[in-house]
């Protein structure tokens, strides 16, 4: 459901909370080769996040991302929908364009169940709570 940009954006949203802070920044360097994620497509979407306050930046020889207190409050959601938009959680499931209640596709009635299903879980956590979750079942990100 989410596109390979979201779920890297997830995986290096939640690195950051277990690894980085206002005094451990960490470059995209070593986000990328932690995660193994390609490090040109994970910087520009670092930096989309970062543009968007869902992780902090800094410049300079001691710089790189980190999470802030207020980042780590933030939910989940908010990381998807800057990344795949608002509309992945609304649109047809099949990519149909005339997709709706009154005109609704097969899967309609099942995928909004799935979708708000889902929707409750990744905003009803914050990253700090999910990262926690990671750190308590020791799950590799």
């Amino acid at each position: 459901m989410f596109s390979k940009s979201c779920k890297y954006a997830m995986r290096a949203v939640l690195f950051l909370a277990l690894n980085s802070s206002p005094k451990k920044k960490l470059g995209v360097n070593q986000i990328a080769e932690e995660l193994d994620v390609p490090k040109h497509f994970l910087a520009k979407i670092l930096q989309q996040l970062s543009r968007n306050l869902l992780i902090s930046s800094t410049k300079g020889p001691s710089g790189g991302f980190f999470l802030s207190e207020e980042n780590l409050n933030t939910s989940l959601r908010k990381v998807v929908e800057t990344i795949d938009g608002p509309e992945v959680f609304n649109s047809c499931i099949l990519g149909l364009p005339v997709c709706s209640f009154e005109n609704p596709c097969p899967l309609h009635f099942k995928a909004i169940e799935y979708r708000n299903g889902l929707l409750e879980v990744i905003e009803g956590n914050s990253i700090k709570e999910l990262a926690i979750r990671v750190k308590e079942k020791k799950l590799t990100i």
